[in-house]
């Protein structure tokens, strides 16, 4: 009699499904280490199902959500899988005696501290002492000191009496145009459909934005020289740049890099 394998022994791993989804958008290991920021030796750890590089379940969590949602995998599913297979739940727990140790000398009596005690107490009579003086000193002053009006109170300044008018607040604008300043590249991403994980990065390599953009939502970067994109399925997102709309960034699904500058009406 033979022994079949199990519905779940069809399922791929959580790092399997990761780098089957990895080649068939076309992504290649350095990619996606560029869009998730996560490195290259951790990257190919977890399609190997090794997560003891990502220092922590907390962090193997948050890599495995960052590469799904660049490699077009939905990543609740993985995670719940992930922590399954691979959750604290399923760790041995070698750390107990360290929390004995700890509970065992918590519970050692604490020895009084007379020396802070007593410069407390001496503390506060040197403060009622000084106190009681203060205000014996001071009562019969204050009839006197009530009566007498502040010029300080009752005298206007030249800048309370004449106050300029207050200067009207320019008025924001929603014209991609108006938002275009001469001698510099802007550029506007809006996404129309869908969602879009979007990297953006000034002519310093400064990096601007990184994060997953959904529909309606927008975002727009200025620059001296030169604005460099990665779109993440690119045909959902609509770009304009200094002024001028260029339709899609891409296909559906695409991932694309655009670089562009202050005198470019055309994709870079």
């Amino acid at each position: 009699m033979t022994i079949g394998n199990s519905p779940s022994d069809d399922r791929l791993s959580v790092g399997h499904a990761l780098a089957q989804a990895r080649r068939a958008s076309g992504l290649t290991v350095d990619q996606v280490s560029t869009l998730t920021r996560v490195r290259v030796p951790i990257v190919q750890a977890i399609e190997q199902d090794d997560f003891s590089r990502c220092g922590g379940d907390v962090y193997a969590r948050g890599h495995i959500r960052a590469i799904a949602r660049v490699v077009g995998l939905d990543p609740d599913p993985l995670i719940e899988q992930y922590a399954a297979e691979h959750g604290p739940q399923n760790l041995p727990v070698t750390v107990a005696p360290v929390y004995e140790a700890e509970r065992i000398r918590s519970v050692e009596p604490r020895r009084p501290n007379w020396t802070a005690a007593m410069i407390a107490a001496i503390v506060a009579v040197v403060g009622f002492v000084g106190f009681t003086v203060v205000s014996g000193s001071g009562g019969g002053d204050t009839t006197a000191k009530s009566g007498t009006p502040s010029p300080t109170a009752t005298t206007a300044t030249p800048t309370q009496s004449a106050q300029a008018p207050p200067v009207p607040k320019p008025q924001p604008s929603n014209s991609v145009i108006a938002a275009a300043p001469p001698g510099k590249v802007t550029v506007k991403v809006s996404v129309e459909a869908g969602t879009s994980w979007i990297q953006a990065t000034d002519s310093n390599g400064k990096q601007l934005f990184q994060k997953s953009l959904k529909k309606g939502e927008s975002r727009t970067w200025t620059d001296d020289k030169k604005i460099k994109l990665i779109v993440g399925n690119a045909g959902a997102v609509q770009l304009f740049v200094n002024g001028k709309d260029l339709g899609p960034a891409g296909a559906d699904g695409q991932v694309v890099r655009l670089t562009y500058t202050p005198g470019d009406p055309t994709q870079g």
